[in-house]
């Protein structure tokens, strides 16, 4: 397997020492940049595997840094912040974060977060699903395909639909879906589950208008319906 490149856009020395150390001690190839502009211009020439980014950068909000990312590259994306609060955690988390970690925080633990992120994809089996004549599933490329068109989804997102979708009909509650697509649950909390699927279905909208794939059943979870 090839070394993973990190991109590290962190504006503190210190923090991104012991991050880049971690990184390091644990196998991965990194780059540091303290700009969201210079992590932007490094990652449109597409040579990374996955993205650190504090909240916090001095030029330009790592949210804005992460929208833009968003527009061109489905790279997964870690925030860190030194906020805790839950509504900067699912701001993050709608705008295409596929983590989130709070200062302070051991290194340790956040190579650990990238690790589990990077291997979801890595050990895919390697074959495509038609689930409906609406969806199909690429576990390879972690993609999933909506009406002829590839949903640009994070790791929790792709994790949840094909979920969802894999089981049609079936009402899955928060703590199922938490179990079944996260790596720690016990860190998660309702709200996350819900504010991912308001993004899927946007995503899903966004290819199809009249789209009513995903149910929701109020105080239990959610099931897929599939055409």
């Amino acid at each position: 397997m090839s070394q993973k490149h990190i991109l590290v856009i962190e504006d503190e020395p210190s923090i991104a020492d012991n991050i880049t150390y971690a990184l390091k001690f644990e196998g991965f190839d990194h780059t540091w940049v303290t700009l969201g502009y210079e992590g932007i211009e490094l990652l449109n020439k597409g040579l990374f595997d996955l993205v650190i980014l504090d909240v916090g950068l001095p030029d330009i909000n790592g949210f804005e840094v992460c929208k833009r990312i968003r527009e061109s590259s489905n790279i997964p994306i870690i925030f860190l912040t030194a906020r805790g609060e839950e509504i900067d955690r699912v701001v993050g988390l709608e705008i295409g974060g596929d983590d989130y970690v709070v200062k302070p925080f051991s290194p340790r633990e956040l190579v650990a977060r990238v690790k589990v992120i990077l291997r979801r994809s890595q050990n895919s089996q390697s074959f495509i699903a038609q689930v409906s004549q609406s969806f199909r599933i690429d576990e390879e490329k972690y993609q999933i395909n909506y009406c002829g068109q590839t949903l640009d989804l994070t790791t929790y997102e792709f994790g949840l639909l094909k979920m969802l979708i894999s089981q049609p009909e079936r009402v899955f509650t928060r703590e199922q879906l938490m179990n079944g697509v996260w790596s720690s649950p016990e860190e998660s909390f309702d709200r996350v589950i819900d504010t991912h699927i308001k993004t899927i279905r946007v995503k899903l909208r966004a290819v199809n208008s009249n789209d009513h794939s995903i149910t929701t059943h109020r105080g239990i979870g959610y099931s897929a319906k599939l055409i």
